[in-house]
């Protein structure tokens, strides 16, 4: 028996929702406008080519309907271990919604090296300094290249980024963004560079923020978390103080824990009610539009049936013993969540990032020549005998 578990990154331990200190995670509390216009659910995903010195950067566009121009963000993704060729094409739908609602173009650019990007990472060693900076070139060539776009307003741009991404925005600002006039502020969710196999890690991420908060004259707003697995202890106060000892402009919000860890909060479609009430403010400061623009359409969520009780273990069709052990762990999960078994018996759950049931049925699906369908949907049972209805929402 093959069985397949699919979390958000970072994959930590399983905490019980019961201690959230937002208990509402997952019914963000938007009050639709019907009289403002829809945008359909696939945000008007498009990718295409930006040009950077000999390579080009594959880089995904999420837009509002119509010619605009519209404000926009562009958000720097983290790195994964390993090869950075290997990173998937970077697709922060969550954050792509909030920003699209309210009026904005998101403009996500895989780095030189990442993804389907062309070249190699820019490592630079153990000189996180010259590798933020490296990384921050691509940014600037995505910021002219889209500002020459019909459909961007290059007067209102804000700059952003997660992890190893927070860190090139963090760069940016500090260099290349003097070329720019449009760009107006930094969002640094959570940035950094951690290199374990670098003796004094730690000192040198604190040295580079330090350097770069010398030459930064744009605004910037921080978000970090408690229960961070990245950073720990008070690495992350130690980078703010020493970019604002030269004076840098800069806010720094402590979100306190957030799931099982604070460094998933972006990838997440419940992290969203956490940063964007202070994102709002930062963008409102320094000029940006705030209002709700648009609606986005949500993809229907599978009917409950009254097949079982959600806890009912022994009720979950096909699986083995491991797969009721795999149920048990599901429902000690966060309320955004999946489970998706096929008649073979595999199964998988998923919980939070952008959306769970369609990570639970692609990574049961792997491990299944028989189809694969959803058991359980958040806090409910959706399983028929049939599971077509299921079958179709998932697959969307």
């Amino acid at each position: 028996m093959v069985t397949s578990v699919a979390c958000a990154e970072p994959i930590g331990g399983v905490r019980p929702s019961e201690g959230l200190k937002a208990p509402a995670f997952g019914q963000i509390g938007n009050v639709l406008d019907q009289s403002l216009p829809i945008v359909a659910n696939g945000l008007n995903e498009s990718v295409i080519e930006v040009p950077e010195g000999d390579i080009a950067l594959e880089t995904t566009v999420f837009k509002p309907d119509g010619a605009g121009p519209f404000p926009m963000i562009v958000f720097n993704h983290g790195k994964l271990p390993g090869n950075a060729h290997s990173q998937p094409r970077n697709r922060p739908v969550a954050l792509a919604c909030e920003f699209v609602r309210h009026g904005y173009v998101v403009v996500v650019p895989n780095r030189r090296g990442f993804a389907g990007s062309g070249g190699q990472y820019a490592g630079h060693g153990c000189d996180v300094e010259a590798n933020g900076f490296a990384q921050a070139q691509d940014v600037a060539a995505t910021v002219s290249y889209m500002s020459e776009q019909s459909y961007v307003d290059k007067t209102h741009i804000v700059v952003a980024g997660t992890s190893h991404g927070g860190l090139t925005t963090i760069a940016y600002g500090a260099r290349d963004a003097v070329s720019a006039p449009g760009v107006r502020g930094l969002i640094n969710f959570s940035g950094g560079l951690r290199q374990d196999e670098c003796d004094g890690w730690q000192k040198n991420l604190v040295s580079a923020y330090g350097d770069y908060g010398q030459n930064t004259r744009l605004p910037s707003l921080w978000l970090y978390g408690d229960n961070d697995s990245v950073w720990q202890g008070d690495l992350a106060s130690r980078m703010y103080t020493a970019f604002t000892s030269h004076g840098a402009r800069a806010s720094m919000v402590d979100f306190g824990d957030y799931k099982n860890d604070a460094h998933r909060l972006v990838g997440d479609r419940d992290g969203v009610q956490v940063w964007w009430p202070h994102v709002k403010a930062f963008l409102a400061q320094i000029g940006m539009p705030t209002a709700v623009q648009y609606q986005v359409s949500e993809p229907a969520l599978p009917k409950a049936t009254d097949f079982a009780s959600l806890d009912s273990v022994k009720s979950v069709p096909f699986i083995d013993e491991g797969g009721r052990e795999g149920y048990r762990n599901f429902l000690s999960q966060y309320s955004s969540r999946a489970f998706a078994v096929s008649d073979s018996g595999a199964w998988s759950w998923a919980e939070g990032g952008d959306d769970p049931m369609s990570v639970a049925i692609a990574s049961c699906q792997k491990q299944s020549n028989d189809p694969c369908h959803l058991y359980a949907v958040d806090n409910r049972v959706v399983w028929n005998d049939g599971a077509s209805e299921t079958q179709q929402t998932a697959s969307r």
